[in-house]
């Protein structure tokens, strides 16, 4: 941004000729301490423009070490003035430069003289030369219209003319020059205004050919369905149309039309509604049309091959697992479970849609799902069953979630499809046939061929290098949509930057349910002037959910991270995209799902020999870990808190056009070779709110498109949708009025100012933002942070517009930490209101951002009362399918269900109920549900251990800032624990029984559940690495939500769990919690990244960077944890694919995907066994499958098993040769071993 603020008048520039060296434009504040941080010398100073007031500028002034900030606002004139108490008069300047030069004496007013201006550092021009990919020697021509935003509709214009702009510039031109001429001439007593007559014809020359072809139409309509009138429409609109074009008689004409226009459009609709009930009485009736039939193509009855997974020896015969076929038949609302009997004979039972109660999927075993049926009233039994693979259980469960959808009588649903797709086309037009990019075919995670066709709700197509014009794009692709859907899309918007461009396209019967529609533009190119790279987003909402996706091209080459990582904060921070009143956010948090996606062009730095014969072998894991984007992630340079799922598809640039079999990646040009190395530049991720339902079926390129050097790129989501909610019972009275409200709120903010502070709240279920009271306590254990709490009294109370917990349970809060000195904001998150219903305060906790980058932490106590009159709800269509918690470990190697990296986290701690259980409410129905944990020896849960990471000197270390010791931190200066409930630190009793599951768990309608998260200080290179342990759940309701990781680590969990963790697929790092003693705190001179710092999947290039958050190493150092805190017990429900949990904060930014800890929990039973055995669960870490085979040296057989479905000991006393020959075990020898080891173990029993 070359201009910055610009505060003055419309005269001279407020910066004067050139603007100063210590001007640094858009600076963030951040950004302005730390460069003062490194001046280090007090009457240091820079000015940078206002982040709070558009114009404004912030003065930066360094004194004792602290940064004092003082507004520079411009007044009515265009005079500057420092911002001043009330009462003072402030002094006014022309331009920056003299208000600077004034504070440069001593006695002005600041907290010091201005001394030392810190420079700006400038950019080389020859860096921002950003072609395209290095094929062109110049950036590509822009389209004829250089920017674009069409909203619903093909019909864009796409001729520019100097009257494209309307008023706006031929209006100024008339205001600077021809209006003095006028003026003059009305003070000799003219009577008109030929110069601005001039101008209003200039301006209105387009919309006179617009309303000449309206008018056309309606007289065409007119002619149909008006007879009568018709003829004197036609001779009225060729009157006006006859006339010559000039002056003052034009834009008469031009009144005249418009007057007409507004005649015919208002009665047109009545008279053909009249002609039209005319003939349907006089005539017989007649098809309806075409267009009103079309509906998508029907799904036909879909069978799959399954085996039923054997419990127990009495309930099936010994030793073999029996074979069934599963009907679904969507459109009927059946399935039909068969098996085969003797003779060749069926026996078969069908389930109507209403009697199937629950799907639930096992995390451990990919392919393995238990479905349960309602056999009579309050009664249920569940099956089992192992399908051929994972892909077919996926395809399964989409099709039953689809047939319960389509025979549900909601009104609005709860859950719709996304296609996600993005595509450079190499300036090339599309081919023909480009089917399987929309059917996700070819590469990496697709979809099932029986799920390959069923239409999505929304098409997203993000493009760029596209030279194809909007509206033939559009039409292309609904086209393409409709020949494999048989449905007429309607298209939202089409947002175009030259030739990046971002279409979006909703099934027919969702277009009223899209409002809210916005378009915005960034351009990064060449001085952030050229639209040749850049962004396009375009955002929107479903019903009552809010949806944001943003289309990027970013700069190309290998050398130039820096540079992509600035396009990514620039566009973060410009695209104007959302609801405006969330100014105060940037785009990440303005949306309850935001999608990029896009050419980022991050490459991989290997060498490029390494790169293809790794790609030959299709080992892609080594590529992962040194793509540029997982790096740049890793050290929360950008997209911080996204996920992406985890990439199967090999890179996809750079190939040779007309072929997928060869990489092109040099390129001869006249500065010399240039190599582009295969990288992985088209990606798509996401970020959504936290306890919201996403799931990423499917990631993958095509391997059939090949008329550009990139693969299109395809990516297809499930995503839980909120309705407008309608209360049944009214505006609440004041007696049925559900209140939020705050006991108390403490933050960590990464800042050197010592200003005060006060908090914004932002919901769509509050009727206006408000605001707390000034902080009532501050304190620092070092310059670069401070503490700022909010107890009770300075916090207001909330009260939301509707009190239904239907309503709230969908409600987001969003908070922003704002200074009083210049109202800008030190750190921005979002709350779920979900957890914190209930009659008892839930504390969360979760971190701070601002421009991109992680600024701080916040924490605190609250509620969400809801009166008993409002506790009704209903079961989602997402909480139908759970995941299953039977597990006893992991298999070894890679996890097929892996932690993905972080959504917004919003870890919400319950007080533990008797016994060391986890109390947990189930608000919808006010009922207490208990999930039992197991023992833990004294020194895992005792809570000395556990402190909180605020406390760690190494959270103090603040990146090239001379630093001061780590003993300055003494214990007498460590914050006292706030939590409400003092009893809660106290370390709970061993549970004394068993695992348990609660009865009830398959029927009924789930509750919302809370989530808690455990972790060990103890965990190894090994372990480390997003352990996951994921707990009860009832009715699966929290199992499908998007529950992100904690900032700081929970208590540790029992050793014998963390034995069975399976070893990291990725890299093997550091133990996330050494002791503090190992931590190396530098006494002075910049900030070490030694070996304390190194963390998993970072190259020694990045290690030198210097950039990884102070926030990040703290934490990942710190063996510490929020006082007051009680030690949890690792039950929660495990995550489904693509859901971002993880072991703690490091979790978040971990790229590869780690593995997850997994846990055991008795499964339910068929009704025949009526919940009658206990022992089918084995104790972790004592008799899994997985340690049997091991104590045999047998592992090599344990996923053969698994696969099969013997994934527990119990099961496996019944397995016969034959079992064990289908699950891989071939040798005679082997087979006698397992066999005597099981009849062994049965004979100990």
């Amino acid at each position: 941004m070359a201009g910055g603020g610009g505060g003055g008048g419309s005269g001279a520039s407020p910066l004067g000729p050139a603007p100063p060296m210590w001007y640094h434009r858009d600076l963030s504040r951040a950004a302005a301490e730390e460069l003062l941080a490194r001046a280090g010398r007090d009457g240091s100073f820079l000015v940078r423009d206002s982040e709070s007031v558009n114009g404004a500028y912030a003065l930066c002034v360094l004194f004792q070490k602290h940064v004092h900030t003082y507004r520079i606002l411009p007044d009515d004139e265009g005079f500057l003035a420092v911002q001043t108490s009330q009462g003072v008069q402030p002094k006014r300047f022309k331009t920056l430069p003299e208000l600077v030069s004034l504070y440069l004496q001593p006695s002005q007013g600041l907290v010091t003289t201005l001394l030392y201006p810190v420079e700006r550092e400038e950019t080389a021009v020859s860096d921002d030369r950003d072609y395209s990919d290095g094929e062109d020697e110049k950036p590509p021509l822009p389209p004829r219209s250089s920017s674009t935003s069409t909203p619903p509709g093909p019909d864009t214009p796409t001729d520019s003319t100097p009257a494209a702009n309307g008023l706006s510039t031929i209006s100024h031109e008339y205001l600077k020059g021809s209006y003095a001429l006028d003026l003059e001439a009305v003070k000799q007593g003219a009577s008109s205004l030929p110069h601005l007559n001039k101008t209003l014809v200039a301006s209105c020359k387009r919309l006179n050919g617009e309303v000449d072809k309206v008018l056309s139409g309606l007289e065409i309509l007119s002619k149909v369905f008006d007879q009568q009138s018709a003829f004197m429409v036609s001779k009225m609109i060729q009157q006006v149309q006859s006339v010559n074009q000039g002056g003052d008689q034009e834009l008469e004409n031009l009144v005249t039309k418009l007057a007409i226009l507004k005649d015919l459009l208002s009665s047109i609709e009545k008279k053909a509604l009249k002609a039209l009930q005319d003939m349907s009485l006089t005539s017989p009736c007649s098809p309806p049309p075409l267009h009103s039939m079309r509906h998508s193509k029907s799904i036909p009855v879909q069978a799959f091959e399954v085996k039923l997974d054997v419990y127990l020896a009495e309930l099936t015969k010994i030793g073999k697992s029996q074979k069934y076929t599963l009907s679904v038949d969507v459109e009927g609302g059946r399935l039909v479970v068969m098996k085969k009997v003797k003779d060749n004979q069926e026996d078969w039972i069908t389930y109507t849609h209403d009697k199937i109660r629950q799907l639930i999927k096992s995390q451990r075993v990919q392919n393995k799902l238990g479905i349960v049926f309602e056999k009579e009233k309050d009664k249920s039994q569940r099956k089992d069953f192992i399908f051929a693979s994972a892909k077919k259980r996926e395809a399964f469960c989409q099709l039953l979630q689809l047939m319960k959808n389509k025979h549900s009588n909601q009104d609005e649903p709860d859950m719709i499809s996304i296609f996600i797709g993005t595509w450079n086309m190499g300036s090339v037009p599309a081919p023909k046939n480009v089917a399987s990019w929309v059917l996700c075919r070819g590469l990496g995670k697709t979809l099932d061929e029986m799920t390959v066709t069923i239409p999505h709700d929304l098409y997203v197509f993000g493009s760029q290098e596209n030279s194809v014009c909007d509206r033939e794009w559009v039409e292309s692709l609904r086209a393409l949509l409709k020949e494999q859907t048989e449905l007429d899309y309607k298209p939202i918007a089409v947002q175009t930057l030259w030739n990046i461009k971002l279409a979006v396209l909703v099934k027919p019967e969702h277009e009223n349910r899209i409002s809210h529609v916005g378009m915005s533009s960034v351009k990064t190119g060449i001085a952030n002037t050229l639209g040749n790279k850049g962004a396009v987003g375009v955002s929107f909402m479903f019903n009552g959910t809010s949806f944001g996706f943003v289309n990027c091209h970013l700069t190309s080459g290998n050398e130039k991270i820096a540079r992509r990582n600035q396009n990514y904060l620039d566009i973060l921070r410009l695209l104007s995209l959302g609801d405006k009143q969330l100014s105060s956010f940037d785009i990440s948090l303005r949306f309850t799902h935001l999608f990029w996606l896009g050419d980022l062009n991050y490459r991989l730095d290997m060498d490029i020999q390494e790169i293809l014969n790794y790609i030959n072998r299709k080992e892609f894991d080594p590529l992962l870990k040194v793509d540029q984007l997982n790096l740049e992630r890793e050290k929360n340079k950008v997209f911080l808190r996204f996920a992406e799922e985890e990439i199967s598809f090999p890179p996809t640039y750079r190939y040779e056009r007309g072929s997928r079999d060869t990489y092109v990646w040099q390129k001869q040009k006249a500065t010399g070779m240039r190599t582009n190395v295969p990288s992985w530049c088209d990606r798509i991720l996401w970020k959504s709110y936290p306890e919201t339902h996403i799931v990423c079926n499917s990631y993958g390129c095509t391997d059939d498109v090949v008329t550009s050097d990139h693969s299109p790129v395809f990516a297809t989501f499930e995503v839980g949708v909120t309705s407008q909610f309608v209360s049944k019972k009214g505006l609440p009275k004041s007696s049925e009025q559900a209140y939020i409200e705050f006991e108390s709120i403490e933050a960590i903010v990464k800042t050197a100012s010592r200003t005060k502070f006060f908090i914004e709240f932002y919901s769509t279920c509050l009727e206006e933002f408000k605001k707390s009271y000034e902080n009532d306590s501050q304190s620092s254990d070092n310059v670069n942070f401070l503490r700022v709490g909010w107890s009770n009294k300075q916090l207001t109370t909330l009260k939301p517009l509707l009190s239904e917990i239907e309503y709230l349970q969908d409600q987001h809060l969003l908070l922003t930490v704002k200074s009083l000195d210049g109202y800008e904001s030190y750190g921005e998150c979002v709350l779920a209101l979900k957890s914190m219903i209930g009659s008892t305060a839930q504390q969360f906790h979760t971190y701070l951002s601002h421009r991109g980058e992680e600024t701080g932490n916040i924490r605190g106590s609250m509620r969400v009362r809801v009166p008993s009159e409002r506790m009704g709800t209903r079961e989602r269509l997402y909480e139908w399918i759970s995941v299953d918690k039977d597990e006893t470990s992991g298999p070894k190697g890679k996890s097929a269900v892996v932690c993905r990296s972080g959504h917004e986290p919003s870890v919400i701690r319950k007080p533990l109920g008797e016994l060391g259980k986890v109390s947990e409410e189930g608000e919808r129905n006010s009922k207490e549900e208990t999930a039992a944990r197991p023992k833990q020896d004294g020194s895992d849960s005792d809570p000395s251990i556990s402190k909180n990471s605020y406390n760690n000197p190494a959270y103090y270390i603040l990146e090239g800032v001379p630093n001061q010791s780590a003993a300055a931190v003494s214990p007498e200066l460590l914050p006292s624990p706030t939590s409400a409930n003092p009893q809660a630190a106290k370390p709970p009793p061993p549970s004394a029984g068993a695992r348990s599951k609660p009865l009830g768990a398959a029927s009924g309608p789930p509750h919302p559940r809370r989530q808690v998260r455990a972790i060990s200080e103890e965990s190894s290179s090994e372990d480390d690495g997003g352990a996951c342990v994921v707990g009860a759940q009832g009715g699966g309701v929290g199992s499908t939500l998007n529950r992100p990781p904690p900032d700081f680590p929970p208590p540790p969990l029992p050793k014998g769990a963390l034995e069975m963790v399976p070893e990291a697929p990725f890299t093997k790092p550091r133990s996330l919690y050494p002791d503090l003693a190992e931590v190396r705190i530098p006494a002075a001179g910049p900030a070490a990244h030694g070996d304390a710092f190194r963390r998993g999947g970072v190259g020694a290039g990045a290690l030198d960077d210097q950039s990884c958050s102070v926030l990040q190493m703290a934490k990942t150092l710190s063996d510490s944890e929020f006082p007051g805190q009680p030690p949890r017990a690792p039950s929660a429900p495990p995550p489904l694919r693509g859901q971002p949990m993880g072991l703690g904060l490091d979790a978040c930014r971990t790229f590869p995907p780690r593995n997850p800890i997994t846990e055991s929990i008795a499964e339910d039973m068929p009704e025949e066994a009526l919940w009658g055995s206990s022992s089918s669960s084995l104790s972790v870490g004592e008799s899994s499958v997985g340690e049997w085979l091991q104590r045999l040296g047998l592992e090599r057989y344990e996923q053969g098993l698994l696969h099969n479905g013997w994934d527990d000991l119990e099961f496996l006393s019944d397995i016969t040769e034959e079992d064990l020959e289908e699950a891989g075990v071939h040798d005679p020898a082997h087979k006698r071993i397992l066999l005597e080891s099981l009849r062994q173990q049965q004979q100990q029993k």
